[in-house]
């Protein structure tokens, strides 16, 4: 396994370009689908709301680093670990939640939030995380984790698009509302393709070692799930909430990552085949969690509403 820390996926610059492009119009799907009055949920419910970002922002990569300690993986794996628990909720999350009977409205303003605040959050947390894991006396060729670096290049795939979206959003309401529909197919289709496009060029070095990270990658994913779900029980939130927290936190936006690791890790085998199969799997088990959570509906009365 120890191999896939020398691996680098092939990656030309003019297919860089390209998945930074994609990832843009993805960023700018989720944006149109976002006004000012979803933010007012965060005046309405902020225990839920501010609840929700601690296990997104912190207590994930806190809780991955332990998972890191733990199991041990090889230094590549482990920086992807890293990097997806510090990306933002991806935004398929919305329909997840609803589909599980969860608060939607939470969804929509956690996920509203937390992407605003990946801007600074995600290479923040991983440079901090990941420079922590490196510290140990862990060490791998050329890695160097820039706070200002990856701060710009969100801002360009994430930051631009977002703000741009909204903007439209707000000035030509009837205009976004009747494309609104085809480009969040649009949207989705692009982040599948973005997935595939990803992995085109190397997809035998892809099923050659994706053995080694599929338990991995449930393990992580389950945390996740756990750390949402943890967080709301342990501060005594409705059911509705626990749910929409509990995918929130789970559904990672994988793509974002795997940016960054073409971007700046030169495609570094481990960390992308992590943040690769995150993208898949989540997907899978999010599906399954939320039918598994449309079928609970009984909440204790001690439960604080």
């Amino acid at each position: 396994m120890e191999i896939l820390d020398e691996i680098r996926l092939n990656f030309n610059r003019d297919s860089l370009l390209l998945l930074n492009i994609c990832m843009g119009l993805v960023m700018f799907g989720v944006a149109i689908e976002l006004s000012l009055s979803d933010f007012k949920n965060v005046w309405q419910k902020p225990k839920s709301l501010m609840i929700g970002l601690m296990a997104q922002f912190l207590a994930l990569p806190l809780l991955t680093f332990l998972l890191i300690l733990f199991i041990d993986p090889i230094p590549s794996v482990a920086l992807g670990m890293l990097l997806v628990a510090s990306c933002s909720g991806g935004n398929l999350s919305n329909l997840l939640s609803v589909m599980a009977g969860g608060n939607g409205a939470l969804s929509v303003s956690l996920t509203s939030i937390a992407t605003l605040a990946a801007v600074i959050a995600t290479p923040a947390n991983f440079t901090f995380w990941g420079n922590l894991y490196l510290s140990g006396g862990t060490s791998l060729p050329q890695i160097n984790i820039s706070f200002i670096d990856m701060l710009e290049t969100i801002l360009l795939i994430v930051g631009i698009p977002l703000l741009l979206g909204m903007l439209l959003n707000h000035y030509f309401t009837k205009v976004i509302a009747t494309i609104r529909k085809p480009i969040r197919i649009l949207s989705m289709l692009i982040f599948i393709a973005f997935i595939v496009g990803a992995f085109a060029a190397n997809f035998a070095i892809f099923m050659e070692y994706i053995h080694f990270i599929v338990l991995i990658v449930l393990l992580h994913n389950a945390l996740a799930y756990g750390a949402g779900y943890g967080l709301g029980q342990l501060f005594g939130l409705s059911l509705p909430d626990k749910k929409a927290i509990t995918i929130e936190t789970g559904i990672q936006n994988s793509g974002i990552a795997l940016v960054l690791i073409f971007n700046f890790f030169d495609g570094l085998g481990g960390m992308a085949i992590i943040a690769g199969w995150w993208g898949i799997w989540d997907m899978i088990s999010g599906l399954a969690l939320a039918w598994g959570l449309s079928k609970v509906k009984y909440t204790s009365k001690k439960v604080m509403a």
